[in-house]
This record gives structure tokens, C-alpha cells and sequence, in this order.
């Protein structure tokens, strides 16, 4: 994924734990009210903290952002390193052939076979409004050393840093 630095300072934090994770889970309202999750492909983090998705104009997600307010929720998680971002937002599908053109990449055609010029080709545009983040800055090890001393002595581990950033 391409990010560009942060326009609000405090997102280029954020911008800095999602530039390594590919995918994440896009949430929606579905028709019943219940929340439905899968996986997308982002493809970039403007410097306006705009986070930009292809998508099939025909997919169920599309109708229900515009069901319920466009209120979307996009998580990423870097088990790895403990590093786990939840964005929220709201989100709008637009066809905007420039975008869609800077955007392309060859993954893509997997899912739109006709290329950039698909007529079921279309953008997920997500604005964050907010995100909050866990940035552990420590070793695996050193996890696994504060969740077990945490246990013997019946404590609450500090597993790193915990913020929640307005955009």
C-alpha cells in the first residue's frame, strides 16, 4: 500500500503502523443490522488520511454503505510486531477514471478482468474521522516476559501504547 505523510500530524502515527499491512477488514451494517466484515486490498493512505479501495459496483458492501450513513470501520493488524489499528470513517463509491488509473496494479486484474476500464470497476473512497491504535514497541519476547509477569502477580501487563487520534 502507498501512504503519503499526514496533512494532521497526529495521523502520520497511524499512517506510519498501516504503510506495511496490505489488507484489512472492511465492516459494514448489513440489510438485518448485523456487522459484516472482509477482507480488502488497500491501496493507499492519501495525506489526507483517505484511505482508497477498488471494488465491484455490483457488491452487497456498496449498497450497504449507502444503507447506513456510509459509516464504515476499516481494521488492520501487524500480529507480529502487536501493532493493531481500528479506523473509522465514512465511505463513498465514485468512479473517478485519474484515480483509478494512479491507482491500478497488476493484482487487480484478479478480480476485474477487463483491466482499469471494467465496467464493474469503481472506488471505495473512506474518510477517517477517527482511529485509535495499540503500538506495542517491544520485543516479542519481552511480551511474552510482561504477559507472564503480569499473571504471577495478578496485574494488568503494559503492552505499549494505546491512543485515539481525530481526524
Amino acid at each position: 500500500m502507498e501512504t503519503k505523510p499526514q496533512k494532521n500530524d497526529q495521523l502520520e502515527k497511524v499512517r506510519k503502523m498501516v504503510g506495511n499491512i496490505r489488507i484489512a477488514m472492511m465492516t459494514t451494517v448489513d440489510e438485518e443490522g448485523h456487522l459484516q466484515s472482509r477482507p480488502m486490498a488497500v491501496l493507499q493512505m492519501d495525506e489526507d488520511g483517505t484511505l482508497w479501495f477498488f471494488t465491484q459496483k455490483t457488491s452487497p458492501k456498496v449498497d450497504q454503505i449507502e444503507q447506513h450513513d456510509k459509516q464504515v470501520n476499516i481494521a488492520f493488524a501487524d500480529v507480529s510486531d502487536a501493532d493493531y489499528v481500528s479506523i473509522s470513517g465514512t465511505a463513498e463509491e465514485l468512479h473517478d477514471q485519474a484515480k483509478i488509473d494512479e491507482l491500478w496494479n497488476p493484482q487487480a486484474k484478479a478480480w476485474f478482468p477487463n483491466g482499469k476500464d471494467d465496467p464493474n470497476l469503481t472506488l471505495l473512497k473512506v474518510h477517517t474521522r477517527m482511529a485509535e491504535y495499540w503500538d506495542s514497541n517491544d520485543s516479542t519476547m519481552v511480551r511474552l516476559f510482561q504477559q507472564a509477569s503480569a499473571a504471577l502477580t495478578g496485574t494488568t501487563p503494559k503492552m505499549g501504547e494505546n491512543e485515539k487520534v481525530y481526524n
